[in-house]
């Protein structure tokens, strides 16, 4: 027998209600949860920020906490959730290693590695934030991908042509370049970007760098931003422990013809979800979650539900026939 829980889910709050769009209104009401066939009662929503949170994960009522946002708060949730013993999940950071060998398309990588990063402002828990790249191509990719970077439209976010808007806020924006000096300082080259866009709002430009090391904070930290580290490998056996080298596991990805060495990545590489020629792919059957720090438990599909319910065993002992 499966018990459903009492569940909150819970993604961070960064507007204020004067920000909100009438479409998020809507969404903000549960009247979505209504359209789709849950009775009323059944969905509700708290809009709010991290004292709302708090608030749903100390409350005993609640079974089942599923959090999507940064490790920092995803490991307090986790110590709080502890006093009434909490089932939760949590989909956290990452910093994906996306691996392009020699043998690829080169234009089709170089757009594919593009997007694995820039979606979204780079604001994307699994973007392909570290990109290494074979010797043999890697500077013809670091070129082509400084000139698609300079070719990426930043915007108005409004406007169907723009391909980047601007950061989430100010904080973020400050983060972001302040990492960025911090590559430049510790040696990495900056190839395109590197700076604000205009003068009002929180734009950066599409920002590449090359030469990256292992051990520079560009390549261990999650940026969360519109920033490409490009980082050269030329062994194969020395590929997966730099590619594992992180506290993160939330994706990664491997772009190459040879499908025997692509299995092989798949089966060492330490990541929720491994793309082979290809990024950002998801299906509501697939599962999605991170090893490490990048998160607890499984999002979608049979795994998904799992974290949901909870096994009750009924045991009954029947009088005897023609007692």
């Amino acid at each position: 027998m499966l018990w459903f829980q009492n569940f909150a889910f819970i993604k961070p709050s960064y507007q204020s209600e004067e920000s909100i769009t009438d479409g998020e209104s809507e969404f903000l009401s549960g009247e979505h949860g209504l359209e789709a066939g849950f009775p009323p009662g059944v969905v509700n929503v708290l809009p709010g920020y991290g004292d709302t949170g708090a608030a749903i994960v100390n409350h005993p009522d609640v079974d089942k906490i599923a959090f999507t946002g940064s490790t920092e708060v995803g490991k307090l949730i986790q110590r709080s959730a502890a006093d009434t013993v909490k089932r939760i999940t949590l989909e956290l950071g990452g910093k994906s290693p996306n691996i392009i060998f020699s043998d690829v398309d080169l234009e089709y990588a170089v757009e594919q590695s593009h997007m694995a990063l820039f979606y979204n402002m780079g604001q994307c828990c699994c973007a392909g934030s570290r990109t290494f790249v074979e010797d043999k191509i890697y500077d013809k990719f670091v070129e082509m991908s400084a000139e698609r970077a300079k070719r990426r439209v930043v915007g108005d976010p409004f406007d169907p042509n723009t391909e980047q808007g601007p950061q989430i806020d100010l904080e973020q924006r400050t983060k972001i370049l302040d990492l960025i000096e911090s590559g430049k300082k510790q040696g990495a080259k900056l190839v395109t970007g590197g700076g604000r866009k205009g003068d009002v709002g929180y734009f950066i430009q599409p920002t590449v760098f090359s030469d990256v090391k292992d051990d520079m904070d560009i390549a261990k930290i999650e940026i969360f931003g519109p920033v490409q580290q490009i980082i050269k490998f030329s062994k194969m056996d020395e590929l997966l422990q730099r590619a594992n080298n992180s506290e993160y596991g939330l994706a990664a990805a491997v772009f190459t013809k040879d499908l025997d060495r692509a299995n092989y990545l798949i089966q060492g590489l330490r990541a929720g979800t491994v793309w082979v020629n290809d990024y950002n792919v998801f299906g509501n059957q697939v599962p999605f979650g991170g090893f490490k720090q990048s998160g607890i438990g499984r999002e979608n599909g049979p795994y998904g539900i799992k974290n949901y319910t909870e096994i009750k065993a009924v045991i009954v002992k029947l009088t005897e026939k023609n007692s």
